[in-house]
């Protein structure tokens, strides 16, 4: 009798289920508002059933192979990677750096092809601008070595003699 009794209560046991079925139609206006809850005339309102049966209930409609439909809707995946930037470039950057040192000789003689038409540009500007000087200081009618004085180009101040002297005159 006894043996026959526990038989039932296993009997019954193993055949008990989660009652899924009348929980889902029980709650479906409920589970259909949020996972969390929801907004009400300005108010957040919580579910009315909580998060570990609402979970519970989750958990069985999938293992019974039902679709679970309340589900909020899945972010999109991170696309950021992760680490430093310098560490996943680094190769790239190497690369780089090989097929622009192929390169160097070819820069090299542009820059110094640059340089040296830069350098004549100047000269032949001084040169010009030297010449228009001597020009001047050589037809002004004014014009002496005590007032004016020419040095590679550039008017300067006249010599010390034609200032007033100082009382106490440095060593």
């Amino acid at each position: 009798m006894a043996s026959k009794a526990v038989k039932t209560v296993a009997k019954a046991v193993s055949e008990y289920q989660y009652p899924w079925k009348e929980k889902l139609a029980q709650h479906k206006n409920e589970l259909s508002k949020g996972v969390w809850g929801y907004w009400k005339l300005g108010a957040w309102t919580p579910l009315h059933i909580s998060g570990r049966r609402r979970a519970r209930l989750r958990k069985e409609v999938l293992l019974a192979g039902e679709d679970w439909p309340y589900d909020p809707e899945r972010k999109e995946m991170r696309t950021k990677m992760k680490g430093h930037k310098c560490d996943r470039i680094a190769a790239e950057r190497r690369a780089n750096t090989a097929k622009l040192m192929e390169q160097m000789p070819e820069m090299l003689l542009a820059y110094k092809k640059r340089r040296w038409e830069k350098k004549m540009k100047e000269e032949d500007k001084n040169k010009k601008v030297k010449s228009g000087i001597v020009l001047m200081s050589v037809s002004s009618p004014n014009s002496s070595d005590n007032n004016q004085c020419l040095d590679s180009g550039h008017w300067t101040r006249p010599p010390d003699h034609h200032r007033p002297k100082t009382r106490c005159p440095l060593p």
